[in-house]
């Protein structure tokens, strides 16, 4: 059986999947599956990627031994799932890896945003000592509004209640647990925006998150408000975040997550014959590289999931499922 694992710079999971079974053959391939490299792994029974591997039908067609995904992520997004349905292909993800790992990211961009710790760092680098930036602002006694209370959303909470911050939320299937929790109120999601100070977003890609927060949603939050976004990068409208941004209505967004962010990653695939350049990827690709030249704005490159824990648990959970799927009980299946 052959399993090739896409975008493995990391030498820890090939080594866990060559350790199920001697018999697999397996191979790493350091980047993510394309159409200009698919024809060379035609003959995997089992590919794995993380989110940003394109899983779509257009890729999947041209892997026809293929039976299984196994997806080194939460968000599974970039399956076609339809095709594989249709086809007879499994597909599992890593449901929880980064619970912790994901909110700590969200707040060190919000503590990073309220003491304009970027541009002091950036000045002290280049000797000047004297710099003062403008006043930041305390977290303690701000209202923190967590957008999606799954895993990550929950520990972003206890995170926020440490810091002292009053929180609000919004979920469309809200956390029993949290409900008869005295110090969070669920509330529907335009009351949140327009009583949050800080909007910390934690929902998946889904056709009803997209574009989930975009003019009306921004203009209904505070003036002043800040905005952090660790989910995934088509949830807000970025073209209308730099207007928000730039009229001064937001003060400041904390990114670590961007729509196309392959592109972003590989501008000249732009370019390649058979990428459609349609106007709202040009739009998407041109706001991203605004908002990440923008003084108000830290953004960092899909970087949130990246601690050694968090990758431990990739990889045990990977493998875990490969084997699953191999032994005929498949695990962690998406639907």
């Amino acid at each position: 059986m052959k399993i090739v694992l896409f975008s493995a710079d990391e030498a820890e999971t090939a080594s866990a999947v060559s350790a199920l079974d001697p018999a697999f053959t397996v191979t790493s391939v350091a980047r993510p599956i394309d159409a200009g490299i698919v024809d060379a792994y035609a003959d995997a029974d089992i590919v794995s990627g993380f989110a940003g591997c394109d899983f779509g039908a257009a890729i999947l067609s041209r892997l026809p031994k293929l039976r299984f995904i196994a997806i080194r992520a939460t968000g599974f997004d970039s399956v076609d799932l339809d095709y594989c349905r249709a086809h007879g292909i499994r597909v599992s993800n890593v449901p929880v890896y980064g619970d912790s790992t994901v909110a700590e990211h969200a707040i060190g961009l919000l503590l990073a945003l309220s003491r304009a710790t970027v541009p002091c760092a950036e000045a002290t680098r280049r000797g000047d000592f004297a710099y003062t930036p403008a006043r930041g602002f305390e977290l303690r006694g701000k209202v923190f509004g967590v957008v999606g209370t799954g895993h990550i959303g929950r520990r972003a909470i206890e995170m926020a209640h440490g810091f002292g911050m009053a929180v609000i939320a919004y979920d469309a299937r809200p956390s029993p647990a949290l409900q008869n929790t005295p110090n969070v109120r669920y509330a529907p999601l335009d009351e949140l925006l327009a009583q949050a100070d800080i909007v910390s977003l934690h929902v998946p890609a889904t056709p009803e998150t997209d574009d989930m927060i975009g003019a009306r949603q921004f203009a209904l939050m505070k003036r002043g408000a800040v905005l952090i976004n660790t989910a995934r990068g088509q949830v807000v409208d970025n073209a209308a975040l730099v207007r928000a941004l730039e009229s001064g209505h937001l003060a400041a967004a904390g990114l670590d997550v961007l729509p196309d962010e392959t592109l972003l990653r590989h501008p000249a695939t732009l370019f390649a014959a058979d990428t459609p350049a349609t106007p709202a990827m040009l739009r998407d690709i041109l706001a991203a590289r605004v908002l990440a030249g923008m003084p108000n704005v830290i953004v960092t490159p899909h970087n949130a999931y990246n601690t050694v824990e968090a990758f431990r648990r990739i990889t045990a959970t990977t493998a875990a499922n490969i084997r699953a799927f191999v032994d005929g009980h498949p695990i962690n299946l998406v639907s």
